[in-house]
């Protein structure tokens, strides 16, 4: 019960690694806000997760509806002591054939959507004296260049900077600034990523997931109940001296 009496906020948490947090956080004795664009499903979960989830309607790329979300979570639990900066999307593409309308759209959830998710939960941690804690997804796409997602990887390398300098910022109010990379994660999403790669690689559906899978040192892809440990643990009290890290948890992928 590392996190009982703690209310925590989590976008795209209707499903995947969201959920997996929501699930995790309800076991550590927390209240979650599952927020997320996708209000039924969000519903859905809160409902399956029982009395200590609520269901919040967001899209981080409107400030009202982020304001909103912060604003009823609040009235739901009474403050919020954690959040997780989830919401994420994905694109790939060749250099030569990227689309500024799906850069802008990127980089507007990727990366705006975090910030000012960030700047507003930092801002009623502020307010209500909250030593909170606020957790941004990166991922191991943040730590080098690839081929074909360079604008997904601009912004998780985006996502860690931010990470830093809040976390440089917010400090001295007692709010600490972590993030998590991922490595590569299984789930209904990898369904669209191999769809990129067969389009731009001439892959078989399937075998561009068996690839990176059999490129993991730990010998698998993650599932998203690897990522809870260390989702906890930067929730908690825990972790309370530790400001502006990324840590790698992707079955040893990356190391630094």
């Amino acid at each position: 019960m590392r996190l009982a009496g703690k209310t925590a906020l989590i976008t795209g948490g209707a499903r995947g690694i969201g959920r997996a947090f929501a699930e995790a956080y309800i076991r550590e004795g927390a209240k979650v806000a599952v927020a997320d664009i996708d209000f039924e499903h969000a519903r859905e979960t809160a409902a399956e997760l029982g009395e200590a989830a609520v269901a919040i309607k967001l899209d981080v790329t409107d400030q009202a509806s982020i304001d909103n979300a912060v604003a009823e979570t609040v009235a739901a639990f009474g403050r919020i002591d954690i959040l997780i900066n989830n919401a994420a999307l994905f694109t790939a593409a060749p250099i030569v054939e990227i689309k500024r309308e799906d850069y802008a759209r990127v980089f507007d959830v990727n990366v705006a959507g975090a910030l000012f998710t960030l700047q507003a939960v930092a801002r009623h941690m502020i307010a209500a004296g909250v030593k909170g804690k606020i957790i941004n997804m990166a991922s191991q796409a943040g730590r080098r260049g690839e081929p074909l997602v360079a604008v997904y990887c601009a912004t998780k390398a985006a996502v860690i900077s931010l990470t830093q300098s809040a976390g440089l910022d917010l400090i001295k109010h007692g709010i600490n600034v972590n993030a998590i990379a991922p490595g590569v994660v299984d789930g209904e999403h990898w369904d669209g990523v191999d769809a990129f790669f067969a389009k731009y690689e001439g892959k078989a559906p399937g075998q561009k997931k068996k690839e990176v899978g059999a490129a993991v040192p730990y010998g698998r892809m993650g599932v998203a109940e690897d990522l809870t440990g260390m989702a906890v643990f930067l929730a908690s009290d825990e972790a309370g001296y530790i400001v502006s890290q990324c840590y790698n948890v992707d079955g040893g992928q990356w190391m630094s």
